[in-house]
This record gives structure tokens, sequence and C-alpha cells, in this order.
């Protein structure tokens, strides 16, 4: 019987021990593919030399080989090249929606957890009209009114994020107010607004980083989904969601749907697992 028990200790111990090995290394494959994505947006001539715009109409609708990685579209252009050239408004138009929501909601969420009274009241009711709706929702609303562009995607979605990062931000706000170190400084003389932005931000922000990074992969999927229903840059753009939404008609070549959606999918996931690792090493 001990010698059962010593078994399954030792069992236990070695697959906590794999288990921490294996996740390391997982989170490098997520950043290797992150930095991927990123160099492929900074300069995507760097990885390919053939056009996203012009094709070769004797090459429509090649399989995947070694000149042509992805295959090619109707219009005989390298799918690989169209997913590299759409990395670029991808991943902006992400980050426009992250900051969006990061300095929007994170302001909301700072001055109501910190000032409460009314001021809490009247931001707590904002933000609960804004987690009422659905997110997707809002944001096609908010694109339908300003106008059907990627960047205006981007917009619609920040604002679709802001009550969340409010919702956090206030909650660590309150938090991080009733420490003992705040009310320290309050003792010392220190005013409410050297308080605010010396102790309270700072350590309220501590967990805004994971969120910001989850919302980035989720802004990705939002973004691609408002493209994919025409919401987003008309062609001959090469957003991720528009190219699914064109290859879509081609599903007998099913390589246009395919390729598109792989790095999508493989882009939010390792945004995720990265999120993941940062809120397990906060």
């Amino acid at each position: 019987m001990t010698f059962a028990l010593n078994s399954t200790l030792s069992n236990a111990k070695t697959a906590g021990w794999a288990g921490t090995l294996r996740m390391p290394l997982i989170v490098a494959l997520s950043f290797t593919v992150i930095a991927l994505v990123i160099a492929w947006s900074l300069a995507p001539g760097l990885f390919t030399s053939h056009s996203p715009v012009v094709g070769v109409p004797a090459d429509k609708l090649l399989g995947p080989s070694i000149a042509h990685w992805f295959g090619t579209d109707h219009l005989g252009r390298d799918v690989y090249t169209r997913v590299v050239y759409g990395t670029a408004s991808s991943v902006s138009s992400a980050l426009i929606a992250v900051v969006i929501g990061v300095v929007a909601g994170g302001l909301i969420g700072l001055l109501a957890g910190f000032l409460g009274g009314w001021v809490d009241v009247v931001f707590a009711r904002l933000v609960d009209v804004l987690l009422a709706i659905p997110k997707f929702l809002l944001a096609v609303i908010v694109v339908t009114a300003i106008g059907f562009e990627t960047v205006n995607a981007a917009i619609a979605t920040g604002v679709s994020a802001v009550a969340i990062f409010a919702r956090v931000t206030r909650a660590e706000v309150i938090k991080t107010r009733q420490a003992t170190f705040v009310e320290a400084s309050f003792l010392l003389g220190g005013s409410r607004w050297y308080i605010l932005w010396r102790h309270v931000l700072p350590n309220a922000s501590r967990s805004v980083l994971p969120l910001a990074v989850l919302q980035f992969g989720e802004s990705i999927l939002v973004i691609a989904s408002l493209a994919f229903l025409g919401y987003g840059d008309p062609p001959p753009a090469s957003d991720w969601g528009l190219l699914i939404s064109i290859g879509k008609d081609y599903l007998k070549w099913p390589w246009l749907v395919y390729a598109p959606a792989f790095v999508t999918i493989l882009t939010v996931l390792s945004v995720n697992r990265i999120s993941r690792w940062l809120r397990k090493t906060d």
C-alpha cells in the first residue's frame, strides 16, 4: 500500500513537472506567432514577392504548393500574399480598439472607483447600459452610424469594450484605495490627485494588462466578423474577415477559406494563451 501511495505521488509530481515544462513552451510558441504576425504587419514585402492586388489569370484557383503556399484565388492572386498584407489592417484595427477601450474605460473606472458618490453612480449606470447591449450588436450599431470602413469597425469594437475595462478598473481602484499604504499617504498629507496618479493608478493597472491582451484577440475576431459581413473596407482590401467572406463563394476550393481562417484562429489562440500566462504571473 505504501509503495502504491509513493508511486501515485511520484506520478503526480511527474505530471506536475511536465505541465510546468510544457506551459513555457506553449507560451514561447504563442509569442513566436504574435511576433511573426507583427512582422507581417510592419514589413509585408519582406515575406512575399507577389502583389496582393494584381493576379495572374492563368494561375487562378491553384492549390497550395511551393510557389503559392496558400494557393491562389479566383483572380490568380496569391492567397498567402493577401493574408500577409491584410495583417496590417487587422492588427492596427485591433490595437485601435484596445486603446479606445483602455483609455475610455480605464478613465471611467478610475474616476468612479476613486471619487465614489454620485460620480460612481452615474458612471455605474452608464456601464450597466453598455453591458446590457451585446458587444457585437453594439459594434454593428456604431459602425452603421459612422460608416463602413475598417477604421470605423475598430472604433466600434473599442466602444463596445469600454464597459469591460471600466468595470475591471473600478473594482481594482476600490480595492487599492482601501489598502494600508494609501491610507498612510492620506495621513501624511498627500493630495487626492497625487495619491490617485502616484499610488492608485499604478497598482490598479496591473490587472488591466492581461485584459488588454485578451481584448486584442477578441477585437481581431470582432473586426474580422464585421469585415465578413461587409462592414469593413471593400475589395481589393485583404482584411482577414473579407478574405473569408470572398472565399465562402468558392467552397469547391476550400483553401480560400481555410488559409485566412487558420491564421485568424491561430493568432487569437496565441493572444489568449499569452493573456492567461500574464494573469498567472501577475
